[in-house]
């Protein structure tokens, strides 16, 4: 018979993303943050190969990409309300950390499957925020896979991208919750 841990199985059949509008300071300090990475750092990963890493984005680095946006907006001909939603995204997050996908070169395990790990890393640590009582939001954006944002901004070697970055601060207000799959839409049961 297994031993439920209830507090973690409601936890996550309530949890609830924070959308980033509504997050203010104060963010996590590192004290605070250290055991959210952490508890991203548990995250699957076949191989061992560790295929993701973090960049904790504080205000002056927010401040700059914010401007970066805007530049390498305007650069790509972006619509004007785009470039301000995307570079507003950084200026006003009180704190960022953005989730790197780092494949490594093995014979065992595909790039897709460490890509995904790294996706697992992003709500591990959303969740991990969202438990200690943060409000916490995962995005990306174009500027998530911008090659020449991604080396100007954030110095990401050529076969790495953002898999997501993670806003952190105290939320303003609980949203509503929304709706969810039909699971017996989205569930197939194998029986033979």
């Amino acid at each position: 018979m297994t031993t439920p841990n209830t507090a973690a199985l409601d936890f996550l059949l309530t949890r609830r993303s924070r959308p980033h509008k509504t997050l203010t300071a104060p963010a996590p300090d590192r004290a605070a943050l250290l055991p959210l990475l952490t508890a991203a750092a548990r995250t699957p990963d076949h191989g061992k190969l560790e295929p993701w890493r973090f960049i904790v984005l504080e205000q002056a680095a927010l401040h700059r990409l914010a401007d970066l946006t805007r530049a390498r907006g305007a650069e790509l001909g972006q619509d004007v309300d785009q470039i301000d939603k995307v570079s507003g995204m950084f200026k006003t997050a009180p704190l960022s950390v953005a989730v790197v996908a780092s494949p490594k070169p093995s014979p065992k395990v595909p790039e897709v499957e460490q890509t995904l790990s790294a996706g697992a890393a992003c709500l591990a640590l959303l969740n991990a925020a969202l438990a200690a009582g943060w409000g916490a939001n995962w995005l990306t954006g174009w500027t998530a896979f911008d090659r020449p944002f991604l080396s100007q901004g954030l110095d990401l070697a050529e076969h790495e991208f953002v898999a997501g970055f993670i806003h952190l601060g105290t939320e303003t207000s609980t949203p509503p919750d929304r709706p969810r799959p039909d699971l017996d839409a989205i569930t197939t049961w194998v029986t033979e």
